[in-house]
């Protein structure tokens, strides 16, 4: 059976994720900086560890098979952190991802990463460092889907969304919750890979949308 690595285990939607899929007893190795933060999950086949991703963390794709990386520097940090975490962390993992020979790389990205130009934002750097892991991944020849959330919310989830932009910037939020459903979808799927999806509130079915080009 295959494994997946989840970067990023200890934020909002990573331990969404990852509670997920302990719970429903599929082979997962968690990433974090503190293992602390994911002390109230438990699995038989969850394994936690411990790393920081401004080192190494190679050996954290040892046995690994699918990708998930959804680690952010977080809105609280300054253009420092986004660069060290949203850029060149997600590149080192791409990296050890082509050395690991990994079947499925899943990069949560954002809205806005595929032309940081072209929406109004008062955090661009963090655009421009989400639109260089974007191409990097893309370029690097390793099995990815990249989805681009729309700004997140807390909201509970609907389990419904379209991945067609709305045209106003109001409507273009997303529960967290509903981001990790979306992931957890495309993980289940094997003919997904080389497909940028943009996530929105909607009234679709995650079968009805997040499906391979005709």
């Amino acid at each position: 059976m295959s494994k997946t690595l989840i970067i990023g285990a200890s934020g909002q939607i990573g331990k969404t994720i990852t509670q997920t899929m302990a719970q429903t007893n599929q082979p997962t190795r968690a990433l974090v900086r503190d293992k602390s933060k994911l002390s109230n999950l438990e699995g038989k086949q969850l394994d936690i560890m411990e790393a920081d991703l401004e080192g190494d963390f190679r050996d954290a794709f040892e046995g690994i098979d699918r990708v998930i990386f959804t680690a952010g520097s977080g809105a609280q940090t300054g253009p420092d952190k986004t660069l060290l975490i949203d850029l060149w962390a997600a590149k080192k993992a791409i990296d050890y991802a082509k050395e690991a020979q990994v079947k499925q790389f899943i990069l949560v990205s954002s809205i806005g990463a595929d032309d940081p130009d072209a929406l109004e934002s008062n955090i661009k750097p963090y655009l421009v460092a989400k639109h260089m892991a974007d191409d990097y991944l893309i370029k690097s020849g390793v099995p990815y889907t990249i989805v681009r959330p729309g700004p997140l919310t807390n909201d509970k989830s609907l389990g419904k969304i379209t991945i067609k932009r709305p045209d106003s910037r109001s409507e273009m939020a997303i529960p967290r919750a509903d981001v990790a459903k979306a992931v957890m979808h495309i993980l289940s799927k094997d003919n997904l890979n080389g497909k940028i999806f943009e996530l929105f509130n909607g009234t679709y079915d995650f079968d009805n949308v997040l499906v391979p080009s005709a």
